[in-house]
């Protein structure tokens, strides 16, 4: 425990603790929210090919899951964590230009 609140620059185990939560929780409900979306825009997963199914929520659920860890991380009282672990994964992925700059 003592590394993680180290590496993510926490002070408390409970932090930590929040921090697990919210990342278990962001992925499940990002893997929940990407099926009804497919629904919604006509591909069910029932009649769509799975070669065209499953690639398209794989990346469905990236941009579902970058904003869901925000948006849980503020309701857990951890934005400023999250808001800062999101702008290190825009930018390592390339999309750091979507930033303002301070």
């Amino acid at each position: 425990m003592q590394k993680l609140k180290e590496r993510w620059g926490v002070t408390s185990n409970w932090q930590v603790v929040v921090i697990l939560v919210v990342f278990a929780v962001t992925g499940y409900s990002s893997l929940i929210i990407a099926k009804p979306f497919l629904n919604l825009i006509g591909l069910p997963q029932e009649t769509t090919n799975p070669w065209i199914y499953r690639p398209l929520r794989i990346l469905l659920i990236y941009p579902i899951y970058q904003v869901l860890i925000v948006a849980y991380g503020w309701l857990f009282g951890q934005f400023k964590f999250f808001w800062n672990f999101e702008k290190k994964m825009l930018k390592r992925i390339g999309l750091g230009f979507f930033l303002k700059e301070d």
